[in-house]
């Protein structure tokens, strides 16, 4: 599926079913990147979802699952619409060309391969890749926690919702509230308060252990969880994984009336026949 890389380096995916391509564009790339490699478009998929590559290099006419299937469906998957997307194909038409930007592909590469252009071009959208990740990360993080901050929810819980609706699948919401933080807040002060929530959103942090999960600060002392694919039975083993983690940091809290340290109230919704329920 891969090649041996240096560790932290960015990653490209290549999709094509000629063992030949695959060997050529993988040598070319690997002193630069971490390559992947699939065969079939399903592969291409399963690695692109599991990995979240930077470039993906997607071969259009493939058996099976086509190059416009692949993306079409990275595009409809909230891990993977982001993904830039670079078709490689030996029909040089302008029709093509059209209906893949327009779908969502990123640049053309034409076959036969010039290994120089391509390499060019791959490493211009690994810029940019870079450069936008940046960005959105000074966009959607919380200056305090360094969770993901309320925008970075909106645009993820938007996402989920939408692919919860079209394929049926559940999906999970818990929100985590910081039991009588005000009081506590008024008796130690706001700096011991920040430092709380640090400890608060870093024990989160560690038990979210999906990477399709999302834990982002909500506002003040409240916090929130997505959990797609989660029925409400497994929303709420979290739930209360999460609940007993804040709970065991033993944070002293002198004003609380629920216990003698920081704890907090976690209500859980799942989409479908599944009651709401709070814990």
């Amino acid at each position: 599926m891969g090649r041996d890389n240096h560790a932290g380096a960015q990653k490209v995916l290549i999709v094509d079913d000629s063992a030949t391509n695959r060997q050529m564009l993988g040598d070319l790339l690997q002193a630069d990147y971490a390559v992947l490699l699939a065969k079939s478009g399903e592969e291409g998929l399963q690695i692109a979802q599991a990995h979240q590559p930077d470039v993906i290099l997607l071969d259009v006419m493939m058996p099976g699952v086509d190059g416009y299937e692949v993306l079409r469906r990275l595009k409809e998957d909230a891990r993977t619409s982001s993904l830039c997307v670079v078709f490689i194909t030996g029909q040089n038409s302008p029709e093509q060309e059209e209906r893949g930007l327009n779908e969502g592909a990123s640049d053309y590469v034409t076959k036969p391969f010039h290994l120089t252009v391509v390499k060019a071009r791959v490493a211009l959208h690994m810029q940019v890749v870079r450069q936008r990740r940046m960005l959105e990360n000074l966009a959607n993080i919380d200056g305090l926690t360094e969770l993901p901050n309320r925008r970075q929810f909106d645009a993820v819980f938007a996402a989920e919702w939408a692919r919860s609706s079209r394929t049926g699948r559940p999906l999970s919401v818990a929100i985590v509230d910081v039991d009588f933080f005000k009081r506590y807040n008024d008796h130690y002060g706001h700096a011991a308060g920040d430092h709380a929530l640090q400890l608060v959103a870093k024990s989160l942090r560690k038990r979210i252990q999906r990477p399709a999960d999302l834990v982002a600060r909500y506002g003040g002392e409240e916090f929130v969880v997505v959990m797609p694919d989660t029925p409400l039975e497994g929303a709420m083993e979290v739930a209360e994984r999460l609940r007993i983690g804040i709970e065991g940091l033993g944070i002293p809290h002198k004003r609380s009336s629920a216990a003698i340290c920081i704890t907090v109230s976690i209500g859980v919704a799942t989409t479908g026949p599944e009651a709401v329920t709070s814990g």
